[in-house]
């Protein structure tokens, strides 16, 4: 258990771990069967349900799967990665491979390293070099994706570029990893878009313009300000006290200084953890608090939260 917690509270969340909630880990067995169940369910009542209500299920759906996989990839509902791997990697958000993501996750935990560009690969800053090389329009862009709308409706369509840009770079150079992973996504991927245009009332290119890069723009807003450059490590990782629908959509992702420190905690136990040392937490993010994404949404929907450089990487 981590040094910083008292005795007391390591031993609430020993308790909590062998709870049979936390042994059995039905919760998330619960919510797995139920997403699948569910995606399954929206395609093949497609042509009952419409096509807009249809996508309208669809897109909280995929949000909540890409929530599903982060858990998987820390360890839940089982021990064994390459389980949860099967489990997790059906593409229902079409772009990023389970693979990829989970590699390029666990660097980004490396607390140390947060939010330096360059180093943590969820980083979305500019060091003072990347700053001067970019250009008038690149730099809009940057400040765009600095406002709540400016992310929400540009982040996945940059983010979904930097992955095209980098992967076609491994693939060009060769890399035995990469070529096996876009080939193995690259086939369950055609195997679920050939099941949607058979079975669905979706075409495909809706599905993979009207369904997945809208999930990934509701994942963005979670993203948004999970970090921020400071220069205490335990400081740059935000508690952000939302409510429902974005903890369930998020899965509790949302107090996120407390995954960090505890990243093998179920998403089901975060709030009771948070909840029984709420000052503590506070104190350990060094007031880094927000009340909602409600707040966020009204003082920075058109205004930069802070600035796209990194102010001392």
């Amino acid at each position: 258990m981590s040094n910083y917690l008292d005795e007391t509270h390591s031993l609430e969340i020993e308790a909590l771990a062998q709870t049979l909630t936390a042994r059995t880990e039905w919760p998330t067995w619960l919510l797995l069967i139920g997403v699948y169940a569910g995606w399954f369910t929206v395609m093949l009542g497609s042509h009952w349900l419409g096509l807009w209500l249809s996508t309208a299920l669809l897109i909280p759906l995929v949000t909540l799967w890409m929530s599903l996989q982060h858990e998987l990839l820390h360890g839940h509902p089982t021990r064994f990665n390459a389980l949860n791997k099967v489990l997790g990697y059906a593409p229902f958000a079409v772009w990023y491979p389970y693979t990829l993501y989970r590699n390029c996750h666990l660097v980004h935990h490396n607390d140390e390293d947060l939010t330096v560009p360059g180093v943590d690969p969820e980083s979305r800053y500019l060091n003072q070099l990347q700053w001067s090389a970019s250009s008038p329009f690149e730099r809009t862009l940057h400040w765009l994706t600095k406002t709540v709308l400016g992310r929400f409706l540009l982040g996945s369509p940059l983010a979904l570029w930097k992955l095209a840009r980098n992967e076609f770079r491994r693939l060009r150079q060769g890399q035995r990893q990469a070529w096996l992973m876009w080939l193995s996504h690259g086939t369950v991927t055609v195997l679920m878009l050939t099941f949607i245009a058979h079975y669905s009332v979706l075409p495909v290119w809706h599905y993979v313009v009207l369904v997945s890069v809208p999930a990934l723009s509701v994942a963005a807003i979670r993203s948004y300000y999970e970090h921020r450059p400071h220069p205490q490590p335990e400081q740059r990782t935000v508690l952000n006290e939302a409510a429902w629908p974005w903890t369930w959509l998020f899965l509790n992702n949302n107090l996120h200084l407390v995954h960090h420190d505890l990243p093998k905690l179920p998403w089901y136990l975060l709030p009771t953890v948070y909840r029984a040392r709420r000052e503590q937490w506070v104190a350990r993010s060094g007031g880094f608090l927000v009340q909602g994404y409600g707040q966020l949404i009204g003082r920075h929907g058109l205004k930069a939260i802070d600035s796209p450089r990194h102010p001392f990487a």
